[in-house]
């Protein structure tokens, strides 16, 4: 990774030094650094909070990040209209440090980029229409290993599912938990990434944390044979022939036979 990039995320931690509001994520000498920065931009009806997710490439600044963005008080179209702004940003930086430049400017710009996207903020749809749909449908399969929250978590996995378009199913067999996707592939991306790096559980001490504890069982294309899920629902089955059947009816007998049984071992 760059020594720009290093001296760049310093100067970042110094500058955003309240507790969560800089976190590093990953860092690796051949993927580069992912790390987030959770700012509070006041606005005149209330304040919003925006969690910014960076990825910086091991050859930035000459290329540029990749970003994420997420808060709670937008709506995920307009989540990804902030995320397409800062991205116009990036490419006037090209070749120098640009995040605090890219924070700085949505700090001063959010009202505006609100407004513009304000026309889409009840279309539930309008982010899988307005996104590439050359990759076709695809599938995601996750496992969990427990939810301490339960209420809470179910809530926040029913909204991302919602905001991003995303139907299949949350199932609760037993201790098995598992979450089966169907959607545009880079919602399904935009899933996971909201799904690691958010806070929707609780530790041991009921400490608000993050899912550490998440397995990707699959991730395909959605093909002929697999129906295709109209909705998202929250489904528990008693025992292990209802699940199975859940699969077998849309067509995912060989995916339940590949990764479910395991997970009781």
């Amino acid at each position: 990774m760059s020594e720009l990039a290093l001296e760049e995320l310093s100067a970042l931690a110094a500058i955003y030094c309240e507790p969560d509001a800089c976190e590093v994520l990953a860092m690796s000498e051949t993927r580069g650094i992912t790390f987030r920065i959770q700012i509070n931009v006041k606005e005149p009806d209330s304040d919003v909070i925006l969690k910014l997710l960076f990825h910086l490439p091991v050859n930035y600044p000459s290329t540029l990040p990749e970003i994420s963005v997420n808060s709670d008080q937008l709506t995920r179209a307009q989540c990804v209209d902030v995320k397409e702004k800062l991205l116009e940003q990036a490419k006037k930086h090209l070749s120098e440090p640009m995040v605090h430049d890219l924070i700085l400017w949505i700090q001063q710009h959010l009202k505006d980029v609100i407004k513009q996207s304000a026309t889409f903020c009840n279309e539930k749809t309008t982010l899988s229409k307005g996104r590439s749909t050359e990759d076709g449908v695809w599938m995601l399969l996750l496992h969990l290993d427990h939810m301490r929250a339960k209420t809470k978590y179910v809530k926040t996995v029913e909204k991302w599912t919602s905001d991003l378009g995303l139907t299949g199913r949350l199932m609760f067999m037993g201790k098995i938990i598992l979450i089966l996707l169907q959607g545009d592939r880079n919602n399904i991306k935009e899933y996971l990434i909201l799904q690691k790096t958010s806070k929707v559980d609780v530790d041991s001490n009921g400490k608000k944390c993050k899912e550490k504890m998440i397995s990707v069982l699959c991730e395909t294309k959605v093909q002929a044979q697999h129906k295709r899920f109209q909705m998202f629902e929250v489904k528990e089955y008693s025992t292990l022939d209802e699940l199975q059947k859940e699969f077998e009816t849309a067509g995912l007998k060989t995916l339940f036979s590949e990764f479910v049984p395991p997970l009781l071992k």
